[in-house]
């Protein structure tokens, strides 16, 4: 059933705001022709309004205390849960991944809160030895004040959770221009906030343009920045916050690579790598895009790996039978037939393919490759789903092959020698090591993030510790006595 129709706006103060910029329509890439959310976006006026809003509103929000400022997050976590359906819906609709996988995001968003909410009682702060028996030395943690959030469509609602909860626990307020793709899943998630009790002015959302980003990342009053997208636009950003002096935080994709060894469980591996590179039509950052036979022996797994692959169904993520949704938009459709076709052209052959749905929509059929590792997409992050196989014929090929990209984000290695998962976890250049896991997939309680071109040398994401360090600034107080008077 379609998802009505529903105009959507910005939200600056406290108050729905309709931006002065062109009309915006989002339509259903399962059905190209079915609009899903319009709204007017957001210009440099509003960006103005908003970060001016934050400016005044969250000196207030940070007297409220760590405590008070948990409850709402918790709150907002039981909101998550109670609009359930409503966000899947939507999410799906306007982004297009299948509602199983909607319902898992919302569901881990909402656990998200409920982490942070409950970080609140952390302990805070360290006591240190003085020097003076009248003094006490002390850190304490204090907010950044404005932080500018931007997101990526591919995971609408749980990035936004990833950054917003910790940045708003501990007093700071946020600036958060979202994804242009799913501007529906952002206006719920700031209905959610404010019904939980967020202030006027410390949530700010603005539905615009790409470069509006540039003009958010800018802003002399906006002390932080944490950012999800691509490399390109990560190191642009990287150069105007670093320029002037502002904290930052990024996590910008991944050519991430799963490796199997001869003694790998053959069910396991081929499932999991499947599954890593296909989910969420292969539109994930830690997403399986090599993977790498190491010795001899393998037959099985690929054979286990194309009937896999075959016996995905695509269609519209509303359909409870598909596994596998359309890519997000028309263009990224044709950028990743277009990379396929120029593995093709470079030596690389097809192993296995999903057939094709006999719905209309944005549908790329599943992809295995096979081919020389110098072909383009053995390097260039392709967003969707399509995986490439490569042979070697040791341990130590397999390493230097999975680390001969710029990209650094996760990896996977599949065996049942523990020498050699051991060997992976320090050799492999990724922030994320799995062993006989997906690559896919981390704890939220656990540092996120990569290395080289990855990521910013800077706090990881989602663990409580992490974020306090990037959320808050630390500063020492020497506490000591006035003398007694006589």
């Amino acid at each position: 059933m379609p998802v009505t129709t529903k105009p959507a706006s910005s939200f600056i103060n406290g108050s729905w705001v309709e931006g002065a910029g062109e009309t915006t329509t989002r339509f259903n890439p399962a059905a190209p022709g079915e609009a899903v959310t319009t709204y007017h976006q957001a210009g440099s006026r509003e960006l103005a309004e908003a970060v001016q809003a934050a400016v005044t509103a969250y000196p207030a929000w940070d007297r409220l205390g760590i405590l008070a400022r948990g409850r709402i997050l918790a709150l907002a976590a039981s909101l998550i849960r109670d609009r359930r359906e409503e966000i899947a819906s939507v999410m799906t609709a306007e982004h297009g991944k299948t509602l199983a996988e909607s319902r898992m995001e919302v569901d881990a968003s909402a656990d998200t809160f409920d982490y942070h909410a409950a970080s609140a009682r952390n302990p805070v702060g360290t006591e240190y030895p003085s020097s003076h028996p009248d003094e006490r030395i002390l850190t304490v943690r204090r907010p950044l004040g404005v932080v500018g959030v931007i997101t990526p469509w591919n995971f609408p609602l749980q990035i936004p959770a990833w950054k917003i909860a910790p940045a708003l626990l501990h007093g700071n307020a946020v600036v958060w221009k979202s994804a242009s793709h799913t501007p529906g899943v952002s206006v719920l998630l700031m209905e959610i906030l404010t019904a939980a009790g967020v202030p006027a002015g410390v949530a700010n959302l603005l539905l615009g343009p790409g470069p509006l980003g540039s003009e958010l990342v800018s802003h002399p009053s906006v002390a932080g920045v944490t950012f999800t997208g691509s490399v390109a636009v990560g190191h642009h950003i990287r150069g105007i916050v670093c320029g002037r002096g502002a904290k930052l935080q990024m996590e910008l994709g991944g050519h991430n690579a799963t490796l199997v060894l001869p003694d790998a469980d053959i069910e396991l591996a081929a499932s999991s790598a499947v599954n890593a590179a296909m989910g969420s039509t292969g539109q994930k950052c830690t997403a399986t895009r090599r993977i790498i036979l190491a010795g001899d022996g393998h037959e099985a797994f690929l054979d286990a790996v194309k009937e896999k692959v075959s016996a995905l169904i695509l269609g519209p993520g509303n359909d409870p039978a598909v596994q596998v949704g359309p890519v997000v938009s028309a263009s990224a459709r044709d950028e990743i037939n277009a990379a396929i076709e120029k593995a093709l052209s470079e030596g690389g052959q097809i192993m296995a393919q999903a057939p094709a749905p006999a719905a209309e929509g944005y549908y790329v059929r599943p992809t295995v490759l096979t081919g020389p590792p110098s072909m383009t997409i053995c390097h260039e992050e392709v967003f969707g789903p399509v995986v490439t196989v490569l042979r070697v014929d040791t341990l130590d090929q397999a390493i230097a092959l999975a680390n001969g990209t710029d990209f650094g984000l996760t990896a996977a290695v599949f065996t049942s020698d523990e020498r050699a998962a051991r060997r992976c976890v320090d050799s492999l250049d990724a922030g994320l090591v799995k062993v006989n896991a997906p690559s896919t997939g981390s704890e939220l309680h656990v540092p996120f993030g990569g290395m080289k071109d990855s990521t910013f040398a800077g706090p990881r994401e989602q663990n409580s510790t992490a974020a306090a360090a990037f959320f808050t600034h630390e500063k020492t107080a020497y506490l000591r006595l006035a003398p007694e008077k006589a």
